[in-house]
């Protein structure tokens, strides 16, 4: 039989181990709730710019293009995928989205257009340590163009 104070001289000898695992242990732990958090939240942004294109290519897919004032028509597409409304507005749908990010092309680029494409460019989903991630040329939704044209 163990004696008392064996007992506690080899409970004496393990103290302070603990400490040291969660020194060693904590930062992989906090990088893989950190990274988890960062996926989650760049994929809840990306599924809102997704949303924001898809509303402003329903517009652009129905709109008036006038071939004498094509910017109008770019601007409230823009607008549409920003702020919700063709007229335009001050709080984005997306945070710090603006209208120069949207790009809105017509296929073919002459003449009456048969499809009309919107995607976002130039945005930036920023991490837990400020490095961004950016997004390219996506989301892009392309749909057939079904609005009035008036070649004037």
């Amino acid at each position: 039989m163990m004696s008392i104070s064996r007992r506690l001289h080899r409970r004496n000898g393990e103290r302070g181990t603990s400490i040291v695992e969660l020194t060693l242990l904590l930062p992989v732990l906090v990088s893989l709730f950190l990274g988890t958090w960062f996926i989650g939240y760049s994929a809840y942004r990306y599924s809102e710019l997704e949303q924001a294109v898809r509303s402003g290519s329903r517009y652009a897919s129905h709109g008036v293009y006038i071939t004498s004032n094509p910017t109008a028509y770019t601007s409230a597409v823009q607008n549409a995928t920003v702020y919700g409304d063709p007229a335009g507005g001050t709080t984005p749908v997306v945070p710090n989205l603006t209208p120069a990010m949207v790009r809105v092309n017509l296929l073919p680029a002459a003449g009456t257009p048969l499809a009309v494409a919107v995607s976002i460019s130039g945005y930036k989903v920023w991490g837990p340590f400020g490095n961004p991630i950016f997004l390219g040329g996506k989301p892009r939704v392309e749909l057939p163009f079904m609005g009035y044209y008036v070649p004037f």
